[in-house]
């Protein structure tokens, strides 16, 4: 079992920067590929990007300008994002799986508000 806790969110200026943390406890963290996700309201969750042994990925929307990063003596994984825009508004998620297929992670933190403004 992996419990997984967000913190970082807040109100940041159009243009400004924020970095995400996501703590684990549990086995085998360190083996999970991990990712973030964000859900705006009104709209479906969506994938950010992910981390795992092959590397790092990221969705077009955010891609050169937020980087995922882990820790792995702090079983923390952070999501640097830089050049924020109000479209970035949502709350944010964190989310492990030992053997992610897509977008289905199996443990998933509780989520985290980030609101850009304009």
């Amino acid at each position: 079992q992996v419990q997984l806790v967000e913190s970082g969110g807040g109100l940041v200026p159009a243009g400004g920067s924020l970095r995400l943390s996501c703590v684990a406890s549990g086995r085998a963290f360190s083996t999970y590929a991990m990712a973030w996700f964000r859900q705006a309201p009104g709209k479906e969750r969506e994938f950010v990007g992910r981390i795992m042994w092959s590397g790092e990925y990221y969705a077009d929307s955010v891609k050169g300008r937020f980087t995922i990063s882990r820790d792995h003596a702090k079983n923390t994984m952070y999501l640097q994002m830089n050049s924020l825009t109000p479209e970035d508004t949502a709350v944010y998620y964190c989310a492990a799986d030992p053997a992610p297929r897509g977008w289905k992670y199996t443990y998933w933190g509780q989520g985290t508000q980030v609101t850009v403004s304009s």
